[in-house]
C-alpha cells in the first residue's frame, strides 16, 4: 500500500511540474508583450519599457522561467503585474468562494445522483429511468450560462428565495453563506447529477446480470444484501466520474461566478486573462492542478480500498 501511495504522489508531482511549465511557455507565446494590456494603449514607449524592466520581462525567457519556477517551488507565485499584490494572497481570498460552490455541487451530484442511479438500476424502464434519459438530453442541450440565468431570474428575482447575485462568507453569516452558494451550486450540479446517476445505473445493471449475483440470490441472501454487493462492484466507475466532474466543475465555475457575480478564482482567471497577468494565471493553474492531484489521489485510495487489484497497478 505504501508503494501504491508513493507512486500516486510521484505522478501527481510530475503532473504539476509538466502542466505549470507548459502553461508558462504557452502563456508567454499567447500574451506576447503584456505591457499594452497592463498600461493601456495610451501608455508611452518609455512607460512600457519601464514596466518591462520592473516585471523582469526584458530578461531572456529561460531566465524568467527559472526565476518563477524556483520561487513557485517554495510556494511563492510572485506578484501580480497589474497591481503588484501577492498572487498567493489574491488566490487565498478567492479559493474559498470557488471551493464552496464546487464542493456543494459535488455533494449534490453525489447524494442525488447516487440515489437516482440506484433507483433506476433497481427498476430499469420505469418512470424515473425514462425521466433520467429525458433529463440527460435536455440538460446537455442547454448552455450552462442559460441555466444559470434562468435560476437567477426565477428563484432569485421572481420568488426571492435566494439572493440573485453576491457572496456572503460563512464567518459573517452561515445562513447567508448557504443561501448565496445554493443557486450557483445547483446550476453547476444539474448536469453532474445526471451523469453520476446514468453511470451508476448502467454499472448497477451490468453487475446485476453477472453470475456471482445470481449465485448470491440462489443462496437465499436478502435483496438488501444482494443490492449492497452489486453497489460495491458498480461504484468504482461512478466514483471515477464523480472525481472527473469535480475537476470539470472547477472550470465550469468561471461562467457561474460571472453570472452570479461571485469573487472566486473563475472571475480572477477571466480578469487576468484579459490583461495578460501571467503570474496570476500561473498561480491559478498551479492551484487548480494541486486540486486535481488531490482529488485523483483520494480517488485512487478509495478505489484501492474498494478493489484491492487497483493497488497492484
Amino acid at each position: 500500500m505504501l508503494s501504491f501511495i508513493a507512486k500516486r504522489l510521484l505522478s501527481g508531482i510530475l503532473l504539476l511540474v509538466v502542466v505549470t511549465s507548459g502553461t508558462y511557455f504557452l502563456a508567454h507565446v499567447a500574451v506576447g508583450d503584456p505591457t499594452p494590456g497592463l498600461l493601456g494603449n495610451s501608455a508611452t514607449a518609455a512607460q512600457q519599457a519601464a514596466l518591462r524592466t520592473k516585471i523582469g520581462y526584458d530578461q531572456p525567457l529561460l531566465v524568467q522561467f527559472w526565476n518563477w519556477f524556483s520561487s513557485a517551488a517554495t510556494g511563492d507565485f510572485g506578484s501580480s503585474w497589474r497591481n503588484f499584490q501577492s498572487v498567493n494572497d489574491q488566490i487565498a481570498l478567492r479559493v474559498p468562494v470557488t471551493l464552496s460552490i464546487v464542493v456543494f455541487a459535488t455533494l449534490l451530484a453525489a447524494i442525488i445522483g447516487v440515489g437516482v442511479g440506484i433507483a433506476c438500476g433497481l427498476r430499469p424502464g420505469g418512470l424515473l429511468d425514462r425521466s433520467l434519459k429525458l433529463a440527460s438530453v435536455v440538460l446537455f442541450a442547454l448552455p450552462g450560462f442559460w441555466v444559470s440565468l434562468v435560476l437567477v431570474m426565477w428563484f432569485g428575482i421572481e420568488l426571492k428565495w435566494f439572493p440573485a447575485v453576491g457572496y456572503v462568507s460563512p464567518e459573517h453569516s452561515f445562513g447567508g453563506w448557504i443561501q448565496s452558494i445554493t443557486l450557483p451550486s445547483v446550476s453547476l450540479a444539474l448536469g453532474a447529477i445526471v451523469m453520476v446517476a446514468e453511470q451508476l445505473r448502467n454499472g448497477f445493471l451490468q453487475v446485476a446480470n453477472q453470475d456471482f449475483v445470481r449465485t448470491l440470490r440462489a443462496r437465499g441472501l436478502s435483496g438488501r444484501r444482494v443490492t449492497a454487493h452489486v453497489l460495491r462492484n458498480a461504484s468504482p466507475a461512478a466514483l471515477t466520474v464523480l472525481a472527473l466532474l469535480f475537476v470539470g466543475l472547477l472550470g465550469g465555475a468561471i461562467v457561474v461566478e460571472i453570472v452570479f457575480n461571485l469573487p472566486g478564482i473563475g472571475s480572477l482567471t477571466q480578469s487576468a486573462s484579459q490583461i495578460g497577468d501571467i503570474p496570476v494565471l500561473l498561480g491559478l493553474t498551479a492551484v487548480t492542478v494541486v486540486f486535481v492531484v488531490i482529488v485523483n489521489f483520494l480517488l485512487d485510495l478509495v478505489l484501492g480500498w474498494v478493489n484491492p487489484k487497483v493497488r497492484e497497478r
